[in-house]
């Protein structure tokens, strides 16, 4: 189970987003964060897989906290994929990176054999998107967040890329997480919805 108990968190200067919030979900769920812009989804992503820490309470990972080195079991998969890779590295080398990325996994998200030779400034958000997922699944976690993946991308891309992630957390357990604008897509694709 992955769970936020009694988290407190403000930027500085600024006013608290989070005061005690409690959240918990199971390896099976498919779980939307919903709630107005600017009450804090993104920045809950963030504590959720350990880029950011509470002032107050934790975040645990089936009863542990996150690891502070190593493959965290909670990988998050950003909305803007450029700000997650590494400028200087070609896309082969990010991949190797993560993990075994299997020929099967990159055919199935459409990832052709030509960009691996490619620095992420010379695809676009789609292409770098698909890499994300992949070095996500490589890293073989617990769970998933996925925050607004899909806004940007075209609709074969879009659709491409959830089933692949859905296949995925069916097949090996994991529990997804997923921000998104989106009211039908969220209906189509959660088990529930916590409201924020």
């Amino acid at each position: 189970m992955l769970e936020a108990r009694n988290i407190h968190f403000a930027y500085p200067g600024q006013p608290e987003l989070f005061g005690g919030l409690a959240l918990s979900i199971e390896p099976h769920e498919r779980v939307a964060l919903a709630a107005p812009s600017g009450v804090g989804k993104s920045t809950l992503c963030k504590l959720l897989a350990g880029y950011l820490t509470p002032q107050q309470g934790e975040v645990l990972a089936d009863g542990k906290p996150l690891p502070k080195r190593g493959a965290c079991p909670v990988q998050l998969i950003w909305q803007h994929p450029e700000q997650a890779l590494d400028t200087h590295m070609r896309m082969q080398a990010t991949l190797r990176e993560a993990g075994e990325v299997t020929p099967q996994l990159r055919e199935a998200l459409g990832i052709r054999d030509e960009w691996l030779s490619r620095h992420p400034h010379e695809l676009s958000g789609g292409e770098l998107q698909r890499f994300c997922l992949a070095r996500t699944l490589a890293a073989r976690p617990r769970y998933i967040i996925a925050d607004e993946i899909s806004t940007m991308l075209d609709a074969v891309t879009q659709a491409r890329i959830w089933h692949v992630l859905l296949d995925a957390c069916a097949a090996q357990n994991i529990g997804l997480v997923l921000v998104t604008h989106s009211p039908t897509l969220s209906a189509r694709l959660t088990t529930r919805t916590i409201q924020l």
